[in-house]
């Protein structure tokens, strides 16, 4: 799904993105992580836990005007219990329920005032994986809840266009279901009865339109791969219809078809569709095949202002490019692979989002990416709580641009950046590929086992803090180096970070850019102190130093200091910034005499009483450092002040303790 920011305070306009960019060391594990840790409570979701949908089939005669909706939907299951002799499915008490059938005979049923349930009691009792099949009958004018489950509406041109959007509550405020995502039916039929004027658009293949002979005609849509309730969908208007074919190999294609408002299928319209087949290419390249090979792909036009990935039609409210990119990419993302709980739509959203960004750079370029990516960090430094979402009574708290699309696109940058590009696409083809859950649902332990098979180490730390923590790291940095001889220097670095809540400080592999001459050598450092040194060895004087030189990390950094000076003696007196700083418990101070003289060092505290005194004699010309070391001091500011004759120099460290 993909929103309009205006309409929404968290949610990002996405028409534009592409033409303004173009312009313009491992630790071990102890397993996956929990799925629910940091005392985070689980959510009782709608639905009967004690049934397993297997098929639905819904047949629909939808009236426009007066807007009126007459349902028969058949519902088969199994019990997932021992003597289940009642069950419920999910329906908004809007619509009125005419009668419940199985095998024909009537059964008793009841819709309790405010559940928005619809009880059933069995012809008999049912044992743990026995099936059955239910006909309800209903009707009534459906209520719109969320971002519009059910849409009575018009087309620019005052034509009617009536449609669906059921993520993540609306499913029931239309057809009797198990409304959870958990639970995906293994194949589903969709009828829709609608003005011979008009086309209904469902998912899957069409099967056949049946004219009725009194100015109705009837669509028979199918589909035989698993789906969840949320993804079946229903656009009605007088569509236009613009086919197209993705080649997927040399003999076999794809069926690509768009149904647009005629007013909306222009040139520039179609021009922006054609690029459909270019995602499909990069997609299937870096995810695997299209998972719905045997149906088809399209796009129908709707009133609502984003777009829904509807599994095989999507439904766009505008056609823009970032949109198509970012619904296609849930074919493999959401719809192949569902999350299996609302809490988790990160697995949905956040890689959605980064494979637009994804798109931008196989098909443009890696600057393109790029400012995409820095674009999204912008929004995730703007995310509230967690990303593994912990108050999922709400569609604008599910679907939180900030935390749910951008922070979890950015998860998947630092995630490439930390695995390598190769293990990165091996790890999200396998994963589409698992097995275990291949057209089913994930959660974020899924994912993480996946990724962890092929990096070949634990990443227990990186989907803890990133997924089931709080914020982002904000650095300090001070680097310095001294000359080990021979043309050998050792850089000397602090990684310092403010403290955060959870964690209380980010583990992360951070990249170094270290400059020698012409010539710039990338390491790494294993980041997992709050307050760290690190001394890395190179061949050659260091010029210069760029921390996290790929933006892999979502950051702040708030300083980087150089702690040394140049080599050679100053013909004057220098004081430089000591480093690590701040520092704990120990720091090392630079200074340079240019002649002979008496040099006294002293540290102060903020009160101007002396702590310590280091230096207190007469020295030569030359480069000096000194070690402080302050473990019998408290947290705090200090300073250090180097004076000679009518030379007096000042600086300001801290201690943290």
């Amino acid at each position: 799904m993909k929103f309009i920011k205006p309409l929404f305070f968290s949610l990002l306009f996405t028409s534009l993105i592409i033409a303004q960019s173009i312009n313009e060391s491992k630790i071990k594990s102890v397993g996956p992580v929990s799925h629910m840790p940091y005392g985070l409570t689980k959510i009782n979701y709608p639905g009967d836990s004690s049934i397993d949908i297997t098929y639905y089939k819904l047949n629909l005669t939808v009236q426009y005007n007066p807007n009126y909706l007459i349902g028969i939907v058949t519902v088969e299951a199994k019990s997932t219990i021992e003597g289940l002799n009642t069950l419920f499915l999910d329906l908004q008490n809007v619509l009125t329920v005419n009668s419940v059938t199985l095998n024909g005979q009537s059964l008793t049923f009841s819709q309790p005032s405010g559940s928005a349930k619809l009880n059933i009691t069995l012809d008999k009792t049912y044992n743990n994986g026995e099936k059955f099949s239910l006909v309800i009958s209903y009707q009534g004018n459906p209520a719109s809840s969320g971002f519009g489950s059910f849409t009575f509406d018009s087309t620019g041109q005052g034509q009617p266009s009536i449609y669906t959007l059921s993520e993540p509550y609306g499913a029931s405020d239309w057809w009797p279901c198990k409304d959870t995502p958990a639970d995906k039916a293994d194949s589903a039929d969709i009828w829709i009865t609608c003005r011979n004027d008009l086309k209904a658009i469902s998912n899957g293949n069409l099967m056949g339109i049946v004219d009725n002979g009194n100015g109705t005609h009837t669509y028979k849509w199918k589909t035989t791969y698993p789906i969840a309730q949320y993804l079946i969908s229903m656009a009605i208007a007088p569509y236009s219809q613009y086919d197209i074919y993705f080649h997927y190999n040399s003999t076999d294609s794809l069926l690509v078809s768009n149904y647009l408002y005629p007013e909306t299928m222009t040139i520039s319209a179609t021009y922006t569709l054609d690029k459909t087949l270019d995602m499909f290419s990069i997609f299937s390249d870096k995810y695997g095949p299209y998972p719905f090979l045997k149906e088809k792909y399209g796009h129908a036009q709707f009133g609502w202002g984003g777009g829904m990935e509807h599994q095989t039609i999507t439904s766009i409210g505008f056609v823009g490019e970032g949109l198509i990119a970012h619904e296609l990419a849930h074919s493999w993302f959401g719809n192949k692979i569902t999350c299996k709980n609302w809490e988790s739509i990160w697995l949905n959203e956040g890689f959605a989002t980064f494979s637009e960004g994804l798109y931008y750079e196989f098909k443009y370029n890696k600057s393109v990416y790029n400012n995409y990516i820095n674009d999204r960090m912008d929004d995730a430094k703007l995310a509230s709580g967690t990303i593994f979402v912990q108050n999922i009574s709400t569609a604008n708290s599910i679907f939180n641009w900030n935390r749910s699309y951008a922070k979890g696109s950015v998860v998947l940058h630092m995630l490439r950046g930390i695995v390598g590009d190769a293990n990165f696409f091996n790890i999200m083809k396998t994963y589409a590929a698992d097995p275990s859950i291949a057209y089913g649902v994930a959660e974020t332990a899924d994912f993480q086992r996946v990724a962890e098979s092929i990096y070949g180490s634990s990443l227990d730390y990186f989907f803890n803090e990133w997924i089931f923590g709080e914020n982002y790291p904000k650095y300090n940095v001070v680097w310095g180096y001294s000359n080990l001889g021979g043309g050998q220097y050792s850089v000397n670095l602090n990684i310092s970070q403010t403290t955060n809540t959870n964690p209380i400080f980010f583990t992360m592999p951070v990249q170094l850019k270290i400059t020698i001459g012409s010539t710039d050598t990338l390491v790494t450092v294993f980041n997992n102190i709050g307050n760290q040194n690190f001394d890395i060895v190179i061949n050659g004087l260091p010029s210069g130093l760029t921390f996290d030189p790929n933006n892999y990390i979502l950051k702040d950094l708030l300083s980087i200091v150089t702690g040394v000076e140049d080599e050679a003696v100053p013909n004057i007196f220098t004081l430089a910034q000591n480093y690590p700083n701040p520092f704990n418990p120990t720091t090392t101070i630079s200074y340079s005499v240019p002649e002979k003289s008496f040099v006294s060092l002293v540290i102060t505290d903020l009160l101007g009483r002396k702590v310590a005194e280091l230096v207190n004699e007469e020295k030569p010309q030359g480069n000096y450092t000194v070690s402080f070391n302050a473990n019998k001091l408290s947290s705090g500011i200090y300073f250090y002040t180097l004076s000679s004759g009518k030379f007096i120099k000042t600086k300001k460290m801290i201690l943290l303790r």
